[in-house]
């Protein structure tokens, strides 16, 4: 018979030691071994001289045959976006995020509009009244989505024996346990054998796998790292529960890129579609303000404008304050030091208030032109003509550097209306610039830029 045995996990990365120890030796975190009951199985010892009829023949990659994968189109736009082109058949997806962000609302309003196929809902946390409001809420379809509330992974399997569902839910992967391990659910130990026993259903029958996990205060999936490995797709879904958008982003695929995103708009019928990124600037007034200027990002694929807002203002107390929202503290203090080397203007003894609109994260460097024109804009207390964008990239010596897709940047500005895009110089080598109707201003330096928006 099989015996039980205690072994220690690291919570963090999944690494199992015979004995408790202070640092985890794979991920270096302190502190994060947790004592679990597993099932000790005796070993089957295989001879690497006896010859096994049963296993399969290694073949050459060139006479392998290519076989067409037909994907499961998903009724959300954004969502087939980012998966590659929808779900293939055969695959598990894990879907993390903070609490509240939506991860349920997304999944739920895709599987109510799937009229051919039928989709099992497995919910771990609410129960069917709970899901059925929020149903009503997003106004979905029945469709063919059926829903049960269970924990056990025995139960799970047993359900799915008798209904033969066409697409799995699993919401979430951290409160599903099964009876061969003593632990709780959500341990380190359950997460992944729970994990390992979905994805050999998702394999052996073919019928896609979505989970739905949790997320740790550092903001990375929760449970072993071995979950993250075994799935085909890891998709993080992003936004602060005090705006509105939420961006999808995949942070491995192995069906398709990881470069796209999908933007989507939380409001009270659930959530809607961003088609087109020029939604998020939001320009709220129509008079001309100091500390305001509009720049040209790429996040993925997509290229969007992006609204950056400063405040310079006299320092109150001995050390002047630096606070940024949205946009990366150390890349700012840089900025700030370009602008008192290279360009002469004293900002030591000022507070610098940083602010990227609509509550969005910005790690483009080809913000860096945009930001260090709102900045000086509400230094001077000029305000920049809203017809105006920019992008660009600062070096250290105050140099313009060039950016990645330059002509898409150019094309969205133009589509949203701006009159002119001011840009780095040489950007544009071998691009036929006679097909854009928008004015290109190029700079090399920022003493240039600066020239351009305020004389």
């Amino acid at each position: 018979m099989a015996k039980l045995k205690s072994t220690f996990f690291c919570s963090n990365c999944g690494n199992e030691s015979p004995k408790w120890v202070g640092k985890c030796p794979v991920c270096g975190e302190w502190n994060t071994y947790v004592e679990e009951n597993v099932v000790a199985k005796p070993a089957k010892r295989h001879s690497a001289l006896v010859a096994d009829g049963s296993h399969v023949a290694p073949v050459r990659v060139g006479d392998v045959e290519s076989v067409e994968v037909k994907r499961i189109v998903l009724p959300s736009g954004e969502l087939n976006r980012v998966l590659g082109g929808g779900l293939v058949p055969g695959s598990i997806i894990l879907i993390g995020g903070e609490p509240g962000v939506g991860k349920s609302t997304l999944v739920l309003q895709n599987m109510l509009r799937m009229r051919s196929r039928k989709v099992l809902y497995v919910s771990g946390e609410e129960s069917v009244q709970q899901i059925k409001l929020r149903a009503d809420r997003i106004g979905g379809e029945t469709g063919e989505c059926y829903l049960v509330c269970e924990t056990s992974l025995e139960a799970i399997f047993s359900h799915i024996k008798n209904f033969s569902p066409d697409i799995l839910i699993i919401d979430s992967i951290q409160t599903i346990a099964t009876d061969a391990l003593e632990s709780v659910a959500g341990s380190v130990g359950q997460v992944r054998e729970c994990a390992a026993a979905l994805l050999r259903y998702a394999k052996e029958s073919g019928t896609p796998v979505v989970l739905v996990g949790h997320i740790n205060k550092e903001g990375s999936i929760a449970g072993p790292k071995v979950l993250e490995h075994i799935v085909d797709a890891v998709l993080q879904f992003e936004g602060d529960s005090h705006y509105m958008y939420r961006i999808l982003r995949a942070i491995k695929n192995r069906f398709g890129s990881t470069s796209e995103i999908g933007i989507y708009e939380m409001n009270n019928a659930g959530l809607r579609e961003v088609t087109n990124p020029g939604e998020m600037l939001m320009l709220n007034c129509d008079q001309n303000l100091s500390g305001i200027a509009v720049g040209v990002t790429v996040d993925g694929l997509r290229p969007f404008l992006i609204e950056v807002q400063a405040l310079v203002s006299t320092a109150a107390y001995g050390t002047p304050q630096r606070s940024v929202t949205g946009f990366d503290a150390k890349r700012m203090n840089m900025l700030l030091a370009v602008l008192e080397k290279r360009v002469g203007f004293k900002l030591a003894s000022k507070d610098v208030f940083l602010n990227i609109a609509g509550g969005l994260k910005v790690n483009d460097p080809a913000l860096d032109l945009a930001v260090i024109a709102a900045i000086l804009s509400s230094n001077v207390d000029l305000p920049i003509d809203r017809s105006i964008c920019l992008t660009g990239e600062v070096g250290l010596s105050g140099e313009i550097r060039s950016v990645t897709r330059i002509e898409n940047r150019i094309l969205e500005a133009e589509k949203l209306g701006f009159k002119s895009i001011i840009i780095p110089k040489h950007n544009l080598k071998g691009i036929d610039i006679s097909k854009f109707k928008i004015s290109i201003e190029e700079v090399s330096k920022v003493e240039e830029a600066v020239k351009l928006l305020f004389s």
